[in-house]
């Protein structure tokens, strides 16, 4: 009887194992932010996180298009004023209720932030005011007008102005973690995961799993013994190295889609004397080859980039002649990938005045992606055979943005992806002239300009009519891809692997996010 009832009992515990098992979900990715706090920096490993917990009046679908928030509708009342209507019942995890006061307090939190990174307050320098005519209406005012203002909204999360500051130390010890969103905070352990519970009451579809697990794990090799060991569900950020062989694992399913983010070239075309810059000798060079377009012209002749697809990417990406895939608003239709061509771009080198080269060192990160460093390496080698002679020096995503922010690099291979979908993000983003007043140029890490782009680009965030906006898009895309300004090189597959039995919903942003993740075939 007793080896009976234990029997039952071993049985009954590994069912309630089991079930716990099935409830859960343990997801391995590459990354791990700085902060929680939602405003704090806008770079998509941070947003994925913040996804989770919070939403947006306006989100975006798996193709970056735009539906429904916690905004049911939304209009343009004239030119400068906005109206949204929020949805009704929505809760935070506290339980409290979200109102149009939650809304203002956080549409205007990032100007707030001493140490943020400078997107959000991009996207949100023209609101000049909010307001709540009741709890459920918000009136957004414009110092200029915004025709993308919805697009923009679309990744500003939306915090309990009852719980945050102007601190971002409350979101990191979890006091203001209280969001809208899928998923509750329960903790995070620094360096090691992040654990959330389902938000019984969202106002959405709720998540298939009631806790969920998102753990660090950087190294590619160990993310992926994890997943074969079953003990992770799922992982980000595949290396192609290894895609051949998971996809012929019966226990693993592979999920993949193109992406939206493209891999780039950035210059020091600032300075007069580039710090990495140095004649074939070693000797630091007195003028800043960079500040050429010449030379920027024949470093992306001599780039084969359909050999860096095949032979970095293992076929899993598409060369890039400009920063938005076709199709996009605002993409440009007369720029393909450029042709490589070495025996030009030593010709352009010659005619530049470096007839003989001449030394560049090219930095990257060596934690972002799979792929970067690798890259970065065959894009050295590519040049190198041209006559620029590289060196690649690799560094810690957190290191090495650092060291960009503060102007210190002369090379770069970088990566990015518009959050809104259209070209105004990347344009003032990453080739606009550095302008702290008004925001321009946050993440134009190698200080380039050009006028004639300045003009286009400040008139076409302020014009309304779709088609002239798009028309006036395109041209500051063309300048600044035919000046290169920036030179971009491919967009990466996004490829994750789960568990067999799991699946997930690709996203273009490259999210990885745990309420789309379902059990089942």
């Amino acid at each position: 009887m007793a080896r009976w009832i234990g029997g039952v009992a071993a049985i009954a515990l590994l069912l309630l194992t089991a079930a716990a098992r099935a409830q859960s979900l343990v997801v391995g990715l590459d990354f791990e932010p700085p902060s929680l706090d939602p405003h704090l920096r806008m770079v998509t490993p941070d947003e994925a996180i913040s996804r989770h917990f919070f939403d947006a009046l306006i989100l975006q679908d798996e193709s970056q298009r735009l539906e429904p928030g916690l905004a049911l509708g939304w209009h343009a009342l004239d030119d400068r004023t906005w109206r949204f209507e929020l949805r009704h019942g929505v809760k935070f995890c506290d339980g409290s209720e979200l109102t149009a006061e939650d809304v203002a307090f956080s549409l205007l939190r990032p100007r707030t932030l001493a140490n943020a990174s400078g997107g959000y307050q991009l996207f949100t320098r023209d609101i000049v005011a909010v307001e709540a005519p009741d709890p459920y209406t918000v009136l957004i005012r414009t110092s200029a007008p915004q025709p993308t203002l919805p697009n923009r909204l679309s990744v500003i999360w939306i915090v309990s102005h009852r719980a945050a500051g102007s601190d971002s130390a409350a979101f990191d010890s979890g006091r203001a973690m209280l969001g809208t969103g899928p998923f509750c905070f329960v903790e995070w352990r620094r360096g090691e995961r992040i654990v959330m519970r389902r938000n019984e009451a969202y106002w959405g579809k709720r998540p298939g799993f009631e806790r969920v697990v998102l753990r660090f794990i950087p190294s590619d090799a160990a993310r992926v013994a994890a997943l074969i060991a079953q003990d992770l569900d799922m992982i980000n950020s595949v290396p192609t190295s290894v895609l051949s062989d998971l996809r012929r694992r019966q226990d693993v399913r592979i999920v993949e889609t193109a992406s939206a983010r493209t891999t780039y070239l950035a210059f020091d075309t600032f300075s007069e004397r580039s710090p990495f810059a140095t004649d074939r000798s070693g000797k630091p060079l007195e003028r800043n080859p960079l500040r050429d377009p010449r030379v920027r012209r024949a470093i992306s002749l001599a780039i084969d980039r359909k050999a860096l697809v095949a032979g970095v990417l293992d076929g899993a990406g598409v060369p890039a002649g400009q920063m938005l895939p076709e199709g996009y608003f605002g993409a440009s239709e007369i720029l393909p990938p450029p042709v490589f061509d070495r025996a030009s771009a030593r010709q352009v080198l010659a005619e530049a005045g470096y007839p003989d080269g001449f030394g560049i060192t090219l930095h990257v990160s060596s934690t972002r992606t799979p792929f970067d460093e690798k890259a970065a390496l065959a894009v050295a080698e590519m040049l190198t055979r041209a006559g620029v002679a590289v060196k690649v020096e690799a560094m810690p995503e957190a290191l090495y943005k650092t060291r960009a922010m503060r102007h210190e690099l002369s090379l770069m291979l970088l990566g990015y992806y518009s959050e809104t979908a259209e070209p105004i993000t990347w344009l003032t983003a990453l080739v606009a002239t550095p302008d702290s007043a008004s925001g321009f140029g946050y993440a134009n890490h190698g200080r380039y300009s050009l006028a004639e782009l300045d003009r286009v680009l400040s008139r076409a965030v302020a014009i309304v009519d779709d088609a002239e906006r798009e028309r006036l898009l395109r041209r500051a895309t063309e300048l600044a891809i035919g000046d290169h300004g920036i030179v971009p090189l491919f967009r990466a597959d996004l490829i994750w692997a789960l568990r067999s039995g799991y699946a997930y919903v690709p996203r273009k942003d490259t999210y990885t996010l745990a309420q789309y993740v379902t059990r089942g075939d």
